[in-house]
């Protein structure tokens, strides 16, 4: 049997149930109720075979002539459409997609959110928007105006899409650097509470974040001049709000941007407003920044007390460790490295701080020559560690492992020691590691 032949019949049996009642365009089953009914059938029967082309005629009828009969007439007319779009590249069905979504929330409101179909119209113009500006801006509207209805129904993947537009715009002028930056900082705290929700699929957020980030920062609208620029005005108009404070020193901290006059006010603000581990430690780097090391060294403290973050202690510490390493402070620099671990056990620049403070201090080690560069040895057994637990530092470790290693001992040097390869040697003094003897040559 023929699906025509097939289609026929089942009408047949259908027609007795119809509706006798005056029929209209509104009406459930159009102006002709025996039509829409068959022809509901035959394009189903097709679309359920992907045979998008031979379902168009009939879907056609019914979604012209009896709008109100189905939500399925709009759920599978964008398949068809979609199909076509992508078949013919006409832009007659990139007009009709448009029409579905419209008379979709036209005569499906009760069974359709608007939000949501919005949301499906939007992606659709940008999808094929081709160059059309006036079609990518429309597209951009009707995504925002989907998450601003749908709230925190809003699904990642819309998120994602509208900020990765409105960066195309702002690049083509039609939308200003202000409005991005500040779209940034909506869809990064919206992406932050879902995350923070627990709500199932919130996860996928996660991704969402670092997609946001990504954008933003290789837009190249988020350098050091133009945050201070834009978000100065932000902070002028938003100094007693405390998230939005926030907001603008995370921004200018992911940026190192914490030289800026900018950075310091908003550092000072959250601090008095309350001052937490994360605001003593945007005041560290505020005094950082005008190498006022006692205050770094005094807020940067305070943050590492009151810090709950395992991770962000270690970073904490590490940052101290680096000062100190830089102000020749060497056993100071081991400290706070050791300290970082300690929360961190694979921070592998920790170790590479350790390795760096015993090989630049060799020539303050006690002792004749060979002694002095037994140190070598065991810096650079930090350097192998650093890269062993953390695969990232990779590179550097080797870097300082090829620096360092040509100053090991030589065989001959270490025959009048006893000392053999393989050996373990204890390095004295403030140093005090136990490590294993090789040379040079």
């Amino acid at each position: 049997m023929t699906m025509k032949k097939f289609a026929v019949i089942a009408f047949g049996m259908f027609l007795f149930a119809l509706p006798t009642k005056a029929q209209t365009l509104e009406s459930q089953y159009g102006l002709d109720s025996a039509q829409t009914i068959l022809n509901a059938s035959l394009y189903t029967e097709y679309w359920k075979q992907k045979n998008f082309e031979e379902a168009l005629p009939t879907w056609r009828y019914v979604f012209l002539n009896a709008p109100a009969f189905q939500l399925n007439t709009y759920i599978r007319g964008e398949d068809i459409i979609e199909y076509m779009i992508q078949k013919t590249k006409k832009k007659e069905y990139v007009d009709t997609l448009m029409m579905i979504f419209d008379r979709r929330l036209q005569y499906m409101k009760s069974k359709s959110r608007e939000g949501y179909v919005l949301g499906k119209k939007g992606m659709a113009q940008v999808r094929f928007s081709n160059g059309d500006l006036t079609m990518l801006k429309a597209g951009f509207d009707n995504l925002m105006k989907s998450y601003e209805l749908e709230g925190t129904q809003t699904p990642p993947q819309l998120i994602h899409a509208t900020f990765d537009v409105g960066c195309n715009l702002v690049k083509q002028n039609q939308l200003s650097k202000e409005e991005f930056i500040n779209l940034y900082m909506k869809f990064s705290a919206f992406a932050d509470q879902r995350l923070a929700s627990g709500d199932k699929g919130c996860d996928n957020f996660a991704v969402c974040k670092s997609a946001l980030d990504a954008i933003f920062f290789d837009s190249g609208f988020a350098d050091c001049n133009t945050l201070a620029e834009l978000l100065t005005k932000r902070y002028e108009a938003n100094q007693d709000s405390l998230p939005i404070l926030k907001d603008i020193s995370s921004i200018l901290k992911r940026r190192e941007c914490t030289d800026l006059p900018l950075f310091a006010a908003v550092a000072e603000k959250i601090y008095q407003k309350e001052p937490s581990a994360e605001a003593a430690y945007g005041l560290a780097m505020m005094f950082f920044s005008k190498q006022d090391f006692a205050k770094f060294e005094q807020y940067l403290k305070e943050a590492i007390d009151k810090c709950d973050d395992p991770k962000a202690k270690a970073d904490y510490n590490y940052k101290l460790a680096q000062v100190n390493l830089s102000k020749k402070n060497y056993q100071q620099a081991r400290r706070y490295a050791l300290e970082a671990l300690k929360t961190n056990p694979n921070l592998g620049s920790a170790y590479i701080t350790i390795g760096l403070a015993y090989a630049v201090s060799s020539n303050d080690y006690e002792g004749d020559e060979f002694d002095k560069r037994t140190v070598f040895w065991a810096a650079v057994d930090k350097f192998v560690k650093a890269k062993q637990v953390d695969p990232s530092v990779a590179a550097t470790a080797n870097e300082y492992i090829e620096r360092y290693s040509p100053h090991f001992p030589t065989k001959d040097e270490a025959f009048f020691r006893s000392i053999t390869a393989g050996k373990n040697v204890k390095v004295g003094g403030w140093i005090n590691e136990t490590t294993t003897a090789r040379f040079r040559d």
